[in-house]
């Protein structure tokens, strides 16, 4: 019942619960965008139906991402009102944008793009759309330049306790937002592509609409390769940053405990002994950790052994090392999951091609179960990326026992626990339901297409008389 601990699990289990949408939200409106986009320079009707189709989709996740986010934000006066109380004045222009700027404008023309159908121009409907996308971005950027300062804190200064900023611009310029947020892109355009490639295969195996959802396959297939091969040079960058500002974090990935031979050889698979703080066994290849954290075959890194008496020297006496074996085994999901995918995008992308598709059933039946990787790749890293800072809650200034509510007691933070749990689950029965419905119809059909629905703004002058 230690209140840290429940604090953490319930930010941990709130948070990869909100972020199983937000990837699907931005990814899925690219493709969306990049369909209509065809419809409108082509304007064959197809490509209008392949985007209503996966409009419906589009709006089930986009509805409870928001609700799931609503709630996030309940536990930081809840559970880590110090911590809020500490970084406010530093997140507060940041968070305020995102919600005032970026939300409303991927909110308010949504609804524009959603009602706009038969009553806009087509290209202005289109510019909806892509605005939508612009703000999902956007959104993103600015929750991540805040989660940036956790991980490396700038352009702050230190006022009665409380972090303070001082220059926005170096908030704005943070290294770590720089290499952060190209990679929660490409993933999330990874995600919401895989999402199409795999229910567009499902369809096509059932022959469902088959003309549309090879055609749906086609464009996700080639975002989705597109992507997944971006996704490697951002991650990769993003590693050698960590090298630099987060030794112990790379470190504990690696399992390192002790400096590395100069060229440093990469642990493919290791046992972990963190009582004795060694490796009993490891399966080592020769120059590739010199490569990931220096683009050359050199290099040594520290071990976290070394960096612990570092620490120590410079924070007082504490345990810094991270969960080892946690880091170690999520880093490799992670990016065994990318690699799998990317393999599974290039092979996609050449059946795609001509007429081969259909005929390897091998294959189709395969590609379902592939929209599960993207979801394990994002929350893997999402604890490699809060873990790994641990036990810092703002690195190298503010502790995460320091940052939990001094008043709300273990058995308040369960009760809040089980109850946001609760909640979640059936958010989580209602999203499945909608988009299994949704998917499982043999044949889709327009609710509101052109030819079957009468504008309502559009009456006869002597239908307006009888009503009135």
């Amino acid at each position: 019942m230690d209140p840290v601990i429940i604090a953490r699990i319930q930010f941990a289990a709130m948070t990869i619960f909100h972020y199983y949408f937000v990837p699907v939200s931005i990814g899925l409106i690219f493709v969306i965008a990049i369909m209509q986009t065809i419809y409108v320079v082509t304007n064959k009707d197809i490509y209008r139906r392949m985007t209503k189709f996966w409009s419906v989709l589009l709006l089930v996740n986009f509805a409870v991402g928001v609700v799931t986010g609503i709630f996030q934000e309940f536990q930081f006066g809840m559970n880590w009102s110090t911590y809020s109380r500490f970084v406010g004045d530093v997140f507060g222009p940041s968070l305020a944008i995102e919600g005032l700027l970026a939300f409303f404008l991927e909110s308010t023309f949504l609804a524009v793009w959603v009602f706009g159908w038969n009553r806009l121009p087509k290209k202005v409907h289109l510019a909806s759309i892509w605005l939508v996308f612009i703000g999902s971005v956007m959104s993103a950027f600015w929750i991540l330049s805040a989660n940036s300062f956790m991980q490396n804190p700038v352009g702050y200064e230190m006022f009665e306790g409380r972090a303070q900023m001082t220059n926005i611009l170096a908030i704005l310029t943070n290294p770590h937002l720089w290499s952060q947020f190209p990679h929660v892109f490409t993933t999330s355009l990874v995600t919401g592509s895989f999402l199409v490639i795999g229910i567009s295969a499902w369809k096509l195996l059932r022959k469902h609409d088959v003309e549309m959802f090879k055609r749906s396959f086609r464009v996700a297939i080639i975002i989705g390769a597109s992507a997944s091969f971006t996704m490697l040079f951002t991650g990769h960058w993003q590693a050698q940053l960590i090298v630099k500002e987060q030794p112990m974090k790379m470190a504990a990935m690696e399992a390192v405990w002790e400096k590395t031979d100069d060229p440093a050889p990469f642990n493919a698979v290791a046992n972990i002994n963190v009582d004795e703080k060694k490796n009993d066994f490891q399966l080592e290849i020769p120059y590739v950790l010199s490569f990931l954290s220096y683009n050359k075959f050199s290099g040594s890194l520290e071990g976290l052994n070394d960096l612990q008496d570092k620490f120590v020297e410079k924070y007082g006496e504490d345990n810094y090392i991270p969960p080892v074996k946690t880091l170690f085994w999520s880093f490799r999901i992670m990016t065994g999951s990318g690699g799998v995918l990317l393999l599974i995008a290039l092979i996609g992308g050449y059946l795609s091609r001509g007429n081969r598709l259909p005929k390897n059933n091998w294959f189709m039946k395969i590609l379902p179960w592939t929209m599960i990787l993207p979801f394990v790749a994002n929350t893997v890293g999402w604890l490699i990326t809060e873990m790994g800072r641990q036990p810092w809650v703002v690195y190298g200034v503010m502790k995460t026992e320091d940052a939990v509510s001094p008043s709300v007691t273990p058995n308040e933070m369960l009760f809040s626990l089980i109850a946001f749990t609760l909640i979640y689950a059936f958010l989580a029965v209602i999203a499945v339901y909608l988009f299994v419905r949704h998917i499982r119809k043999p044949e889709f059909i327009e609710a509101d297409g052109e030819e079957e629905v009468e504008d309502p703004f559009d009456r006869k002058e002597e239908d307006n008389h009888v009503s009135t």
